[in-house]
């Protein structure tokens, strides 16, 4: 009777092991679908935000934008057919 009281305790201890490690994997697991859900909320707000970052490029290298630009802030011109010089290659 010692024998099987010993082989109860063991496999008692083994039960409450293996529920603990059940336990502790699911915690585990929810913390890291947390986690997953957060740097996926992330990634979504960086590509918005780099969708907002091509479409302010774009704006800002249009060529409309740009004439626009040099003529108010820098006083730039089309100069005069008899100012623009034409040199070839020989």
């Amino acid at each position: 009777m010692n024998a099987r009281l010993i082989v109860l305790l063991i496999a008692l201890a083994a039960v409450i092991c293996s529920a603990l490690g059940v336990v502790y994997t699911r915690h585990e697991s929810r913390r890291a679908a947390v986690e997953l859900g957060l740097l996926e909320d992330q990634r979504d707000e960086f590509i918005a935000e780099w969708s907002r970052l091509q479409l302010e490029q774009a704006w800002l290298a249009d060529a409309g934008h740009v004439e626009s630009k040099a003529r108010d802030q820098l006083g730039m011109r089309i100069p005069e057919k008899s100012l623009i010089l034409v040199v070839e290659k020989p």
